[in-house]
């Protein structure tokens, strides 16, 4: 039987009202869609957005067999974690193991094979070894993000496009007010996957001596969560130590205030809008 320890990766959940039969348990039917949101999870946590990540492959992962072992019950409102790890690799199949548990409880266990193929036809084929080696890294413990810290002219293609993409399209900013001299000048931060995807960025700014503006923080809406814009203020947090600044500010939209404060900033003055959005001003001693 599974123990938590054995997964480096678990999604946490709660069972909702809608899941509990009339047994007063999680119907047991459930437990593969409990599975199936912590695959995702899963892809997240190795830095991979699923769809492009295949679209890139040139193939698709189908589900071949599930396999369930059911040992005890979630009851409505439990916190589950759900497991899930790479077990084996083979030619064109993969095996993942996956268990939900209530604290160090195992519940459910199951085993959930997929095959690599071509979308299109559905035929197998090899799983790519640039796929092998990022599963095998993650199980390893090895980061999965690589951040690079420099100017737009190195950093401004993929920088641009991230921000065109959360700013620009997802959130509505006209573009004229996403678009200023100061990128020329600043210190830029682009997170990437190991297939060399940019996924994150953030720029830094002096705002007065001794004193770093952080802004323009992005994160691709399917890595959200996964940690990949913490390791970009991070990397930001560094260069502006490096350079001597003492203290560091930004101003967060009010949704993303949480991240901020769990990196150790406070929040300082009254709610204020930029290009039509609430925002607070926050600062961290460097």
């Amino acid at each position: 039987m599974s123990k938590r320890e054995d997964f480096r990766f678990a999604e946490r959940l709660r069972v909702r009202w809608a899941e509990v039969d009339m047994q007063k348990i999680v119907f047991n039917g459930h437990y593969l869609m409990y599975f199936d949101t912590a695959v995702g999870g899963y892809w997240r946590a190795m830095a991979l957005p699923y769809q492009a990540t295949m679209a890139y492959l040139g193939g698709d992962l189908y589900v071949r067999k599930s396999t369930l072992e059911y040992h005890a019950s979630a009851h409505y409102d439990d916190l589950l974690d759900i497991g899930v790890r790479t077990a084996r690799i083979g030619n064109s199949s993969m095996v993942l193991e996956a268990c939900a548990f209530r604290g160090d409880e195992p519940l459910v266990g199951a085993e959930l094979v997929y095959v690599y193929a071509d979308p299109a036809t559905q035929t197998s084929q090899p799983v790519p070894q640039q796929l092998r080696d990022v599963l095998q890294a993650f199980e390893a413990g090895k980061p999965m993000v690589e951040v690079r810290v420099g100017g737009w002219d190195q950093l401004g293609k993929e920088a641009g496009a991230i921000r065109t993409q959360v700013f620009v399209e997802e959130q509505k900013i006209p573009a004229d007010m996403e678009w200023d001299a100061a990128d020329a000048g600043c210190v830029h931060a682009v997170a990437y996957n190991r297939f060399g995807a940019p996924l994150a960025t953030g720029r830094l700014l002096e705002h007065v001596p001794g004193v770093a503006k952080i802004g323009r923080m992005a994160v691709l809406s399917s890595m959200r969560g996964s940690r990949i814009g913490r390791a970009v203020l991070d990397a930001l947090m560094q260069a502006a130590r490096e350079r001597g600044d003492r203290e560091a500010l930004l101003h967060a939209q009010m949704s993303a205030a949480p991240f901020y404060l769990r990196a150790g900033f406070q929040t300082r003055g009254p709610v204020f809008e930029e290009a039509g959005i609430p925002h607070v001003e926050m600062v961290r001693a460097l």
